[in-house]
């Protein structure tokens, strides 16, 4: 952190380097009360087609088209390649838009003997407390697919997020980071931490995971064990209040208890320093081994899965769920917003 500037001029240089000749995707603007379709193209210039369509909650619509920009636009993006840097660029760019003041932390990390080049995007927002909470999630993919449910979902909703909550109060400062290399080991998520100091970690009240949000048959939530999950139970309890169909896994599987899920995503680095976490997903803890794997009936996809696969795009999850996208982008945008604008913690 206290390196920045130097890391800064060192990621530039490499993302100059590495990244192809080609128009950058477009960053899309808030269609407001408009419903999206998908674009029947692969270009990078691909746009979101929009038609008014006020039967349609607004919400989630600016994450479906964010969500076109990465993965159909850039594509797959494998931690360390130019695909990985140009969607750095296209995050910076969609904060740079939304006038949050915001930085990149490059890091280099050996994985399986290749040195890999990557780095996390953070923003941030004044709140009315210093104190704050993060919200993050992974934008890099693994190379089968185009990554569009693991991750470039979740990359939307935080973008959407970020742009309903600019000029609201928030009782909390909070903290964007998009992290690199996750697929590679959650490499991103442990260098943030590790870069940490003791003091920023204890004015963290809670850190906000989001991945593979809208491929799998329910949408989940889950949290540190027992009430320490206060951010999901508060959450859980909204949703019950405002009709959202949410959950949390029903502790079936005795390696996971109620309401919790494993240390398998960028959650996992910050609860292991002591901060609490809340993370969103979708996907079927009652299919397979009932451990969250299994995301949809094993008809579909690769026996039931759809991120890590060659079913992992926009078009496939579209035609074969028709408005589950939109459903479940609608819910976590709505649900994340909530979090960040009504949440306090009890005195």
């Amino acid at each position: 952190m206290r390196q920045f500037v130097l890391s800064f001029i060192l990621l530039t240089v490499f993302l100059v380097s590495c990244t192809p000749a080609t128009a950058s995707p477009t960053i899309p603007r808030n269609p407001t009360a408009e419903a999206t379709s998908i674009p029947a193209t692969n270009s990078p210039e691909a746009e979101i087609t929009a038609t008014s369509t006020p039967d349609i909650l607004s919400y989630g619509n600016l994450a479906l088209a964010h969500m076109d920009s990465i993965s159909n636009g850039i594509g797959s993006r494998p931690a360390g390649s130019e695909q990985e840097a140009q969607t750095v660029q296209y995050i910076v760019k969609v904060f740079e838009k939304l006038r949050y003041p915001s930085q990149v932390q490059p890091f280099t990390v050996i994985v399986n003997g290749n040195t890999i080049q990557s780095a996390n995007v953070i923003a941030v927002k004044q709140g009315l407390s210093s104190q704050e909470i993060i919200v993050g999630a992974h934008y890099d993919s693994v190379k089968v697919g185009k990554g569009a449910d693991d991750n470039a979902s979740s990359i939307g909703v935080i973008l959407e997020v970020a742009d309903r909550i600019q000029d609201k109060d928030t009782p909390y400062s909070i903290r964007f980071i998009l992290f690199g290399a996750e697929e590679a080991g959650l490499q991103g998520s442990k260098y943030y931490v590790s870069q940490m100091t003791k003091e920023q970690k204890q004015n963290t009240i809670a850190m906000i995971n989001l991945d593979s949000l809208s491929a799998g048959d329910m949408a989940y939530i889950y949290g540190d064990h027992g009430e320490s999950g206060v951010i999901r139970n508060w959450a859980l309890d909204y949703a019950a209040k405002n009709d959202l169909t949410l959950q949390t896994q029903p502790g079936e599987n005795p390696k996971y208890p109620a309401g919790t899920t494993g240390d398998w995503s960028d959650h996992a680095p910050f609860k292991e320093a002591g901060i609490p976490y809340t993370y969103f997903e979708s996907t079927n803890w009652a299919l397979g081994d009932k451990d969250g794997y299994t995301q949809v009936d094993p008809q579909y996809g690769e026996d039931g899965k759809i991120w890590h696969t060659q079913y992992d795009t926009m078009e496939y999850i579209n035609a074969t769920f028709p408005n589950r996208m939109q459903e479940r982008l609608n819910l976590f945008a709505t649900l994340l917003e909530a979090i960040l604008t009504e949440f306090k913690l009890e005195s």
